[in-house]
């Protein structure tokens, strides 16, 4: 079964950045599709982004031009590059697969306040 650890959430003033970090293991990682999605206070669960095998990748509407995603299968991991955060962003941060399984991690909160 996959493991994954999400790790990299904090604290930010609004504009302010932050890099995630999901590490797998437990699975060929590389020929996978994988997503972020996070949840905010009160909301559903919600897609952030997703990279494919071949590096393509999508972006939500809510963080296009301000996340990126990206992956190193060399060392199983999934990375969140998030700058130009605003308020909205606070949620948790979750990776899984694309589309999600029922497997997820512990998920790393990241918070934008002033």
């Amino acid at each position: 079964q996959v493991q994954l650890v999400e790790s990299g959430g904090g604290l930010v003033q609004p504009g302010g950045s932050l890099r995630l970090s999901c590490a797998a293991s437990g699975t060929i990682f590389s020929t996978y599709a994988m997503g972020w999605y996070r949840q905010a206070p009160g909301k559903q669960r919600e897609w952030v982004a997703y990279i494919i095998s071949s590096g393509s990748t999508n972006y939500a509407d809510s963080v296009r031009g301000r996340f990126t995603i990206s992956r190193d299968n060399a060392k199983t991991t999934l990375y969140l590059q998030m700058n130009s955060l605003k308020l909205e962003d606070t949620a948790v941060y979750y990776c899984n697969r694309f589309p999600a399984t029922q497997n997820w991690g512990q998920g790393t909160q990241g918070t934008v306040s002033s």
